[in-house]
């Protein structure tokens, strides 16, 4: 071969060198599902135009071939005499070859006009899916749904409990007086008797005050700190223990439900005060209730958007919950303790202590006070459910822990399962 064949494949080999900067790996620091619409990435304008060193406009393909001399290959005859200006121009070529790709992707104003109005893009997860997200579990009512608050000043009265109920369990209307007061039959304990508030009208939310006095709250809150300890020997067997301690749990069927709480299952006979209040002020019978529960929510725990319904693998035992009743065994105070049971969907009055205090919306929000019962109606009287009865138990965010004591009712007699032994016959069986 000639020398100046040998230096002309030289010169071809060299041109082909930045080229080869089109097939190295971006740099990138972020991964990029591939569910996402791909994008279109320019090729380098630093290969798509650029002058020579006679300043006449060359340009260069993806492939490596261009104009420039009789050769037909990148650089010309004529670019001999002007080596140690191309190595030069070689270097400054990568250099921008280099800067250009590793510069993100500008996009105009019209660009960011159309993101600005066009759907926000979903979370995905390490697998590329989409997250679910509260409205996709939980999706928003219809537009029509019948959504009705108490009035600011309301005062609640027989009468008005009794159309407000109708084909919901409800309260036993014969224990109240006209103005919703407790009726009194033996007063030798002293005491404030309970009264019946109406929170919101459709659907229907109540709240009884001092259902339990303080020193009922003080007896439950210590049933879970001596559950541990059983009971004295009877015939020689040791008795089961008052309360059994478990991870709580809940019912959702898509488990997206986020509940860090602690839940003891009671014994029937271990919370007498609790069984004769509720069966006397709701007017069921005992054989309906589920084993009571007491339940512990700490510093940053909670209870996410859940409906109290069972689904249909639980029905057989009972039918579907009708009732929810929860009392209160401390005080939290607003707005920095937390810990209140909200309502998505329902509205609270503005003048009532039960709102959440937000100037959008006023979610119906009860806030903890020692004693006080919280009522509503996760079903109707005949198992069909309510969805309007979404609710949470919110974040508890001060010193103070969150106790509370809770018992669902149902449509039929109920069969216990927990503790092992529990019944209502008004002893451990």
């Amino acid at each position: 071969m000639s020398s100046g064949r040998y230096n002309d494949a030289l010169r071809w080999i060299s041109s082909l060198a930045p080229l080869l900067l089109l097939f190295l790996p971006t740099p990138s620091t972020s991964f990029v599902p591939t569910t996402l619409p791909l994008q279109k990435i320019p090729v380098p304008t630093s290969y798509l135009s650029r002058r020579n060193t006679n300043g006449r406009r060359t340009t260069t393909f993806a492939a490596g071939f261009g104009g420039g001399g009789a050769s037909g290959f990148g650089v010309s005859k004529s670019d001999g005499k002007n080596k140690k200006k191309s190595k030069k121009s070689k270097k400054s070529l990568k250099k921008s070859v280099l800067s250009e790709m590793m510069t993100p992707t500008t996009t105009s104003s019209r660009d960011d006009d159309e993101s600005k109005n066009s759907p926000p893009t979903p979370l995905l997860d390490r697998f590329g899916l989409p997250i679910p997200t509260p409205d996709n579990i939980f999706p928003p009512l219809p537009p029509d749904t019948e959504i009705i608050p108490v009035d600011d000043d309301e005062k609640t009265t027989k009468e008005e409990l009794r159309d407000v109920l109708d084909g919901y369990l409800g309260v036993n209307l014969a224990a109240f007086d006209d103005d919703g007061r407790a009726v009194v039959v033996d007063d030798a304990e002293g005491g404030v008797p309970p009264r019946v508030r109406l929170l919101h009208r459709s659907p229907p939310v109540l709240a009884i005050d001092d259902f339990f006095t303080p020193e009922d709250c003080e007896e439950y809150i210590a049933l879970t700190t001596a559950g541990t300890v059983t009971n004295d020997h009877d015939g020689g067997t040791p008795r089961e223990k008052k309360v059994m301690k478990v991870n709580s749990a809940t019912f959702s069927p898509l488990s997206q439900s986020k509940r860090t709480s602690t839940t003891w299952f009671c014994h029937y006979s271990s919370v007498p005060t609790l069984l004769a209040k509720m069966t006397h002020y709701l007017g069921v019978s005992l054989d309906q209730c589920e084993e009571p529960q007491l339940v512990r929510y700490r510093n940053g725990e909670e209870f996410s958007w859940h409906y109290d319904e069972i689904p249909p693998t639980q029905l057989p035992n009972g039918g579907q919950r009708i009732a929810t009743l929860l009392i209160y065994l401390n005080t939290l105070g607003p707005p920095t303790a937390g810990g209140g049971t909200v309502f998505r969907d329902l509205i609270a009055p503005s003048s009532s202590s039960s709102s959440a205090g937000t100037d959008d919306k006023k979610q119906l929000t009860m806030t903890p006070r020692r004693g006080t019962a919280l009522l509503f109606f996760p079903s109707r009287k005949d198992g069909t459910p309510d969805d309007r009865t979404l609710h949470k138990g919110e974040v508890v965010t001060g010193r103070e822990e969150k106790m509370i004591a809770q018992v669902w009712v149902h449509e039929r007699e109920y069969e216990a399962s927990v503790p092992p032994g529990n019944g209502v016959g008004g002893s451990v069986r």
